[in-house]
């Protein structure tokens, strides 16, 4: 709609009646075609809300420790493994100086009994509500966070859903999310254990790596034919592309992790072929 009304006021500013008409044929065709890469980058509303990228890192950084710190205590305290396992998420993307104790804050605040997560998801969400694979990868990181320690309690699980569902993430795609993160960690921990030109093979013959798992890396069935693993492979790829994800928001010291994230994905489909 945006499209053929702008298309026609200025077609006919320019060409007073035929520009109408090929302005709305244009208008027509962006509607059609970019409506939903435009929406990605904030639409229309990127213009008039003054947007600031800054302002959006910035908020998805302490958004993002501060919830990480309210999992790690699900359970009434913090252990040792969800600490280092915090300590090193701040050393994988370079944190030192003002810039770790800003994380350190941020995750602090989130442990306090009066941190309001319900408060903290949903001004996150009204942020960055029209991009959905930041929304996923922050999901994504919490999992990752109550994961650390190699499995998830019950109350932690609880408010991983409650995350979700603030989020705007069903409960159907969280399990799939969830269940992914779960494969893709066990897939790292194996091939971390092998070195050299061979991994993957060797992989294969030696730590037990399976077919079966970098399916499920992509999100995938073992009856998965080559054409749908391909499908979920680009469609991974681009939704934890680093460049993208900063352009809309991700703080420049989190390009580590959706480049991890995009390295897995890569690394099952490479095992798969």
């Amino acid at each position: 709609m945006w499209g053929k009304l702008l298309g026609v006021c200025f077609g006919f500013m320019f060409g007073r009646w035929v520009g109408a008409i090929f302005g709305f044929w244009l208008g027509h065709l962006f509607d059609k075609s970019l409506k939903q890469d435009f929406d990605k980058v904030g639409g229309f509303q990127g213009f008039f809300k003054g947007d600031d990228l800054h302002q959006r890192q910035a908020l998805f950084f302490s958004s993002c420790f501060a919830v990480m710190g309210h999992i790690a205590k699900s359970n009434g305290r913090v252990s040792e493994i969800h600490i280092k396992a915090a300590s090193l998420f701040m050393d994988e993307m370079g944190l030192h100086g003002e810039e770790r104790q800003e994380a350190q804050n941020a995750f602090r605040a989130g442990k306090e009994s009066d941190f309001e997560l319900k408060q903290a998801v949903q001004d996150f969400k009204e942020v960055f509500s029209r991009r959905y694979d930041l929304l996923q990868l922050f999901l994504e990181i919490q999992i990752q966070m109550a994961f650390s320690d190699g499995h998830l309690a019950p109350q932690e699980i609880k408010l991983l859903k409650r995350v979700s569902q603030l989020l705007g993430v069903s409960n159907t795609h969280f399990n799939f999310i969830l269940k992914r993160y779960q494969a893709e960690f066990k897939f790292r921990q194996q091939r971390a254990q092998q070195d050299g030109e061979h991994r993957y093979r060797a992989a294969q013959a030696n730590t037990g790596i399976s077919k079966e798992q970098a399916l499920a890396v992509l999100g995938l069935a073992e009856s998965a034919n080559e054409k749908e693993v391909k499908r979920a492979y680009r469609k991974l790829m681009a939704q934890h592309h680093p460049d993208k994800l900063v352009s809309q928001g991700l703080p420049q010291h989190m390009m580590e992790v959706a480049k991890k994230k995009s390295q897995e994905i890569q690394a099952a489909y490479e095992f798969l072929k």
